[in-house]
């Protein structure tokens, strides 16, 4: 009994070791970009949790005097704060569900079996490979009230000239329109690539039972695809909180304010009125925000994929 019971213990001892072998390898092929990371992103965060809690002088460029939550305070109190807080909301409000839906919805009709598709494809690729600024800038050229080619096609059919970057409600649609065209194909990469790795057999299955494409579409992909669709959503909110560029060099945060996002509203209380302290409290509180709502999102995204 004793014999077995120590031949048993001297095989456990090898395979402990190799999980632990096999656990060291893997850190140390991630340790190199694990350090480079941790050294990218920790100091900045807490320089800007420092400066936040701090006076900030700006002879020095640094934290002088701890004073507590009193730059917190001071945001809260701030209603242009929270103004710039509500327009980020209503960008993520109509952008995110329009670039999800328009992205895999033409992903079905690309993926579909017609000439010219893979042209097609690789047309949609060209809006992500533009820089945001360049494409602010080639969009306000667009949507110009008196040169722009969109008003002069709108005077075609009877339309008047809209002023596009004059009028708040109009802005932020422009906003929306140049952040749906340059990151929509980016969905639709990724629901092209979901379409595709789909099972075949499932389909051929309901074609021979007399499904329809509605019915597979909607028994069928929309199912299966749920948790890809989840996961897009996620990966484009935390892409579209951090919106700046496009609103920096479209509209710059007019008229009033109507497309003044969170980000270009900090980067103006920063670097235009440097009031570097109040800043990166507002900086803290977006990100304290984005993790919580990150979570949110991710542990909806679980509980759909164990649902189906």
């Amino acid at each position: 009994m004793s014999t077995t019971t120590a031949g048993g213990a001297r095989r456990a001892r090898p395979r402990s070791w190799a999980k632990l072998t096999d656990m060291v390898s893997r850190w140390a092929f991630m340790a190199p970009a694990a350090i480079i990371l941790l050294a990218m992103l920790a100091y900045p965060i807490f320089y800007t949790i420092e400066i936040s809690f701090s006076r900030f002088d700006l002879m020095t460029f640094s934290a002088i005097e701890w004073v507590g939550w009193e730059n917190y305070l001071h945001v809260i109190d701030d209603y242009r704060f929270w103004s710039s807080m509500k327009v980020t909301l209503v960008y993520l409000a109509f952008a995110l569900p329009l670039q999800i839906v328009l992205g895999f919805g033409i992903a079905f009709l690309i993926n579909a079996d017609w000439r010219g598709r893979s042209i097609v494809r690789a047309l949609f690729i060209i809006p992500m490979v533009v820089a945001p600024v360049v494409a602010g800038g080639i969009w306000r050229m667009i949507l110009d009230p008196l040169w722009g080619i969109v008003n002069w096609l709108m005077g075609l059919i009877g339309l008047g000239p809209l002023d596009w970057f004059g009028d708040p409600n109009l802005a932020m649609a422009a906003i929306i329109i140049i952040d749906t065209w340059r990151w929509t194909p980016f969905v639709i990469l990724i629901a092209t690539a979901a379409l595709l790795a789909l099972p075949k057999e499932l389909f051929e299955a309901a074609e021979i039972d007399g499904a329809n494409w509605w019915s597979m579409l909607w028994s069928i992909t929309l199912p299966l695809l749920v948790p890809i669709i989840t996961a897009t959503f996620v990966v484009r909110w935390l892409g579209a909180v951090k919106m700046f560029d496009i609103a920096l060099a479209a509209t710059y945060g007019g008229p009033g304010g109507a497309t003044n996002v969170i980000n270009l509203f900090i980067y103006e209380e920063a670097f235009r009125s440097l009031r570097f302290a109040e800043s990166a409290a507002m900086a803290v509180i977006v990100l304290v925000l984005t993790m919580v709502l990150t979570g949110i999102f991710l542990r909806a995204t679980r509980k759909l994929e164990e649902l189906y």
